[in-house]
């Protein structure tokens, strides 16, 4: 190769690399050029579809583009995630992540994708607190954690308690607490929360391991006795009712979550955009009431605290699924 021919080649690569770095900037300034799509996993009217919509019209509002809410709704949001670590990483595409579809590969035989690496954290949104609620009529006598275990100690394991379904939150937090706390109680699986907190209230099973936003007109009308928090701290609806924790389980720590994740490989500088205008919105009180009319109590975190909590909670309560043998296929 000639010099004048190398050195053609050299200004010709130089100006390719010039060109290509003051595109990545052009395109970040133009973003959102598009309405943007916020896949939900689960159906309408839920405290994750909910939260989604707020956030969804207060994010639309500040970018001044069109936030279109779309649910996908089944097997535990594999479905929903399915589609969204398919989608380009673009900015165009985000997903409501909720505790259900974080566990799902857990809980399946096989998922379509790698929770851990198919998608990027952009921000936690809220909380979704649970509660060990009891049917005050079947159960006079209990009214606090430990004596729901001295009650399921004296049965022999022949007290029963419900959630919303096999593999649930509310099953793996029971669950998680009879390992602890050395006792057992027979877990009997309904299709949903609406049927089995209608049993609960029936007295065909006494004990739940209840969404908050589920149980907490029945527990302010008198039908269920609230007897314990699942998270670290006693919730705002609740404030009477102590923790887990502190019934004497140390470190005891269940809360169902909710956050915004993008498929992998979406611009840091769209994460992070984003990730800033969610926290701002979960800053606005107007905000956090709306929320909480919901059931759900709102709670930043950044990219790199919500990748932080999801691989905690998916080694947490994987391992806890294993020991268990809990399986939905």
């Amino acid at each position: 190769m000639t010099v004048l021919n190398r050195r053609l080649l050299l200004t010709a690569t130089a100006s390719v690399v010039a060109l290509t770095l003051a595109a990545s900037p052009a395109i970040a300034e133009t973003w959102p050029a598009k309405p943007i799509k916020l896949i939900v996993p689960f159906p309408p009217g839920g405290p994750t579809d909910t939260a989604s919509r707020v956030i969804g019209q207060e994010l639309g509002e500040r970018l001044k583009q069109a936030v279109v809410v779309e649910n996908r709704a089944g097997a535990s949001g594999t479905i929903a995630a399915t589609a969204v670590s398919k989608s380009p990483a673009d900015g165009y595409t985000f997903m409501m992540l909720a505790t259900p579809t974080l566990l799902a590969a857990h809980l399946y035989k096989s998922t379509p994708y790698d929770v851990l690496k198919d998608f990027a954290p952009v921000a936690t949104v809220y909380d979704l607190p649970i509660v060990v609620v009891v049917n005050p009529t079947v159960l006079p006598d209990v009214k606090t954690l430990p004596d729901l275990l001295a009650k399921a100690k004296a049965s022999n394991g022949h007290l029963n308690y419900t959630s919303s379904g096999p593999g649930s939150f509310g099953h793996l937090s029971m669950e998680l607490l009879k390992q602890m706390g050395g006792f057992e109680m027979q877990h009997i699986g309904y299709k949903g929360g609406t049927p089995a907190v209608t049993d609960l209230l029936g007295g065909q099973v006494p004990v739940m391991y209840a969404d908050l936003v589920a149980a907490l007109p029945h527990i302010k009308s008198g039908k269920l006795r609230a007897i314990a928090v699942g998270s670290p701290q006693r919730v705002v609806q609740l404030p009477d009712v102590p923790t887990v924790a502190e019934q004497g389980f140390k470190g005891f720590d269940a809360v169902s979550w909710g956050g915004l994740l993008a498929p992998a490989g979406t611009p840091a500088d769209i994460v992070n955009r984003v990730s800033g205008e969610v926290k701002a919105i979960l800053a606005d009180k107007a905000v956090q009431d709306r929320l909480l009319t919901a059931g759900a109590i709102a709670n930043y975190g950044d990219p790199a605290q919500m990748g932080q909590r999801v691989r905690g909670d998916y080694e947490k309560w994987g391992k806890v699924i294993r020991d268990k043998g809990i399986a939905l296929n």
